[in-house]
């Protein structure tokens, strides 16, 4: 059976950051599901809209090997905000992979699972995450704790994840096979 990644989309995050890691997990084998925070209709931080396949209220935790947030303003701070985002993250981080990029990592914080830990987003929010060791990194990986920088580091991001889920040989041709 697929690993299982869940793809959190609350309105105003940034479609890159989104779709590219989304994409190139499907094309490794990975099971990735767009997930709408409030509607199955979620606009994008650049008015692109995205069909979500199931609500926040549908996911199963037990069934995900990781939880992945797009960044993007106001998207970030969506999740931020949201109980049941909170909760989630929670529940995930106890059993599989968190991961954010760019603004998102603030969900991250606000969840209370990256104290101390090492941690990239985009510069200037490292301010709201707390104690942590910020790095700048165009990624980093800290245990079961995945961030990215920006937009820009969406392939090296999705690259992490995949390794973290065991399918590093197969990201690596993949990304051959992209041109990155």
């Amino acid at each position: 059976m697929a690993k299982k990644i869940v793809v959190l989309l609350a309105d105003g995050f940034e479609e890159t950051e989104a779709i590219v890691p989304a994409d190139v997990w499907r094309r490794v084998g990975f099971e990735v599901v767009l997930v709408g925070v409030d509607s199955l209709k979620v606009r994008g931080g650049h008015d692109i809209y995205v069909e979500a396949e199931c609500l926040l209220s549908e996911v199963k935790v037990d069934q995900i090997d990781c939880l992945f947030l797009p960044g993007g303003i106001p998207g970030a701070t969506n999740l931020k905000s949201n109980a049941d985002v909170l909760s989630l993250i929670r529940s995930v981080n106890s059993t599989g992979i968190v991961s954010a990029l760019c603004a998102a990592p603030i969900a991250l914080a606000e969840a209370g699972i990256i104290a101390n830990k090492s941690i990239t987003c985009y510069p200037g929010f490292e301010d709201q995450l707390g104690k942590i060791k910020y790095t700048g990194s165009l990624t980093e990986v800290d245990g079961n704790i995945i961030t990215g920088k920006g937009p820009g580091a969406v392939f090296e991001f999705a690259k992490q994840v995949a390794i973290a889920l065991n399918k590093e040989s197969e990201v690596i041709k993949i990304l051959k096979g992209m041109i990155v």
